[in-house]
């Protein structure tokens, strides 16, 4: 019964990261006013907007002008439930869960968000930074959290490598490198995790977006200078070290 509890619960959050990922790029309220059709404007009614079976009943269109709705709102609310599932699978009912879920919503507001619109909003990095640091104080949760020294330092390291590298960039080539959006949510990521998971994720980060974007640059779809979204590799990144922390810092130390 917990279980089907946390799965309902996975894909009602996953449809309000919709809402999110939607709304704030436009600077719009995410907890006031129903949802509505980009197309004909008609407010959706609450039984085509249970999330991820109305998706597949309304075959991804809108009811009233068949317009198409993105995949992508299928893709978030499926994640949704997929990652709260495996947290409380691994982590019971505890402040570790919830902490992570919290984490793993953002996660996936901000990957999104980036992908599409090269932002990462200041209201999401900011909180997290914040819970990141708080949660520090308390020695009961999972191994994967540091404390708060190695919080501090993570957070203070997270945000100062990728400004420096943003500086210099821009002192060499005359022109903006990396957003410091990146740079606050490397931030968030020392505060959660500490300062080691720093030099893994940013090494790991920039090796899969060089990877991603060589297809493009062998056809000449993109060049070198071409802007990308850095924020959703940074989360891959992050997602990798979470499950082998254990093993990359047996290695590193």
């Amino acid at each position: 019964m917990d279980i089907l509890f946390v799965i309902i619960l996975g894909a009602l959050w996953g449809s309000f990261a919709n809402v999110c990922i939607f709304r704030l790029p436009n600077e719009g309220n995410v907890v006031s006013g129903r949802s509505f059709c980009p197309k004909c404007k008609q407010k959706i009614v609450w039984y085509d907007n249970i999330p991820i079976i109305s998706y597949i009943i309304l075959k991804g269109k809108c009811r009233n002008c068949d317009y198409r709705i993105a995949f992508q709102y299928l893709v978030v609310e499926i994640l949704s439930l997929i990652s709260f599932t495996l947290i409380y699978y691994l982590f019971g009912i505890s402040l570790t869960t919830l902490f992570f879920w919290i984490l793993f919503l953002s996660f996936l507001i901000i990957f999104f968000i980036d992908l599409k619109h090269y932002i990462i909003p200041n209201v999401i990095t900011f909180p997290l930074m914040a819970l990141g640091f708080l949660k520090s104080f308390d020695p009961n949760l999972s191994y994967l959290f540091p404390n708060y020294v190695n919080s501090l330092i993570g957070g203070a390291l997270g945000y100062g490598i990728i400004f420096s590298i943003i500086y210099f960039y821009k002192q060499i080539r005359k022109k903006e490198g990396m957003g410091l959006g990146d740079a606050k949510l490397f931030a968030v990521i020392g505060f959660w995790f500490g300062w080691i998971s720093i030099p893994f994720i940013v090494f790991l980060s920039s090796l899969i977006a060089l990877v991603s974007v060589i297809p493009s640059l062998i056809n000449k779809s993109k060049q070198m200078s071409s802007e990308i979204p850095f924020g959703p590799y940074i989360i891959i990144a992050t997602v990798i070290f979470i499950f082998f922390k254990e093993s990359f810092t047996n290695f590193l130390l």
